[in-house]
């Protein structure tokens, strides 16, 4: 019985504890009661100057003590996924927002005066903590199964009504006539790679060998790939799961979304997710590269709708010839959202979390080893990390 109480084993390479055995396993603590009980982080107000100096100092003085105790030789280091969740929010209100879902899930009041007590105690709520920002949250939204699931081609009428009634379209009309949208906005191009939509190609050259492309270059000679529309945020993230509506995991993951980055959800609430302010043209590899946070745009400063496209990952750079400047086509009658530098920003941000702190990888690994050997005999597989990430929506739960 011992063993259900015992800690991840994850932590077992990742934390250097000098006389681990003076640290007692304790039951895991259900952090998610933060949201269970009905705590409105929206509704809080902003800190004072005062307040929030305060909080910063404690919360530095806390995560420099975890990190203290994470191994050297780790690739993913908890204590850097909290510290850049915090400076990676998008505002001052969301990082205020986040001081307080961090002090309360770690049972210390925000605004105390008496100095935190850096003891084992502190140590296994932080641990606990950043297993709540990886389970659910970065997991779900990293570890899917699954791209876009890619529609038939759209028909007249499925595109019409994409343009109007959101709400009354079917999830497969709706994703069919998104990728149209974008397509034509597109100029029927990858948004990164510039490569042409095959099957458009291949309709154009069949009615005419001289065909252009939408900027009037002749077909023949250029790269034609399959082209795929690509969510930034997750397309199945406002997918009802039963017919109460959102799964609990789901709503877990918009609640710490819309901390992140203050009441974003409202974007991309319900159907409006899969609006083309939310998606772009990609071939199937940069889309493979762009839901796994391995590749971003990142705004030229005074240039409007042009971006780098950027990795962190040395090797992707090289691979692709990156960093590339894309200026994003916009529809000839501006009928057609582009795609959002709000939610481009969020994509951004999270990738470079997933990075800096070696989540991603970390991620990455798990999934790879349960890919290729499934649950080992010798019980080193990260299993109770697999079932946690499957309650909360990743591991095909969340699609992108």
């Amino acid at each position: 019985m011992a063993s259900q109480h015992r800690r991840q084993s994850s932590y077992e390479d990742v934390f250097d504890l000098p006389g681990q055995s003076q640290m007692p396993a304790q039951p895991h603590q259900h952090h998610q009661t933060s949201f269970e009980n009905g705590i409105d982080f929206s509704a809080e107000e902003p800190l004072t100057v005062d307040q929030r100096s305060h909080a910063h100092r404690r919360f530095e003085k806390a995560i420099e003590y975890f990190g203290n105790h994470v191994s050297s030789s780790a690739k993913f280091k908890p204590h850097l996924l909290i510290r850049y969740t915090y400076e990676f929010a998008r505002s001052e209100l969301s990082k205020d927002m986040i001081l307080r879902f961090f002090f309360a899930s770690i049972k210390i009041d925000i605004d105390s005066t008496e100095d935190i007590e850096l003891n084992d105690s502190l140590l296994h709520e932080l641990k606990d903590f950043a297993d709540l920002l990886l389970n659910h949250f970065f997991a779900p939204l990293r570890s899917t199964g699954t791209i876009t699931p890619q529609p038939s081609p759209a028909s007249l009428s499925a595109l019409q009504r994409v343009q109007g009634q959101h709400e009354f379209i079917g999830t497969p009309d709706r994703i069919a006539g998104l990728r149209s949208l974008c397509l034509l906005r597109d100029h029927h191009k990858c948004v990164v790679s510039q490569s042409f939509d095959l099957k458009e190609a291949i309709s154009r050259l069949s009615n005419d060998p001289d065909a252009r492309d939408d900027e009037g270059m002749q077909l023949r000679g250029q790269s034609l790939y399959a082209l795929e529309v690509a969510h930034i945020i997750p397309h199945s993230l406002m997918q009802s799961d039963t017919s109460s509506g959102l799964s609990e995991a789901k709503k877990t993951v918009i609640q710490i979304l819309n901390m992140f980055d203050y009441n974003v959800s409202h974007i991309i609430n319900g159907t409006d997710i899969d609006r083309p302010l939310n998606a772009m043209s990609l071939n199937s590899t940069a889309h493979l590269l762009f839901k796994s946070f391995d590749i971003f745009l990142e705004p030229v400063d005074g240039q409007e709708h042009t971006y780098y496209v950027k990795s962190l990952k040395p090797a992707v750079s090289m691979a692709f010839g990156l960093p590339v400047t894309r200026k994003l086509f916009l529809s000839d009658d501006r009928s057609i959202e582009p795609p959002s530098p709000r939610l481009l920003a969020l994509h951004r941000a999270f990738a470079h979390i997933l990075f800096l702190s070696g989540a991603g990888e970390y991620i990455n690994k798990i999934l790879d080893d349960f890919d290729k050997t499934g649950v080992r005999a010798d019980g080193t597989t990260e299993l109770g990390r697999m079932v946690s990430w499957r309650m909360s929506g990743g591991l095909g739960g969340i699609t992108v």
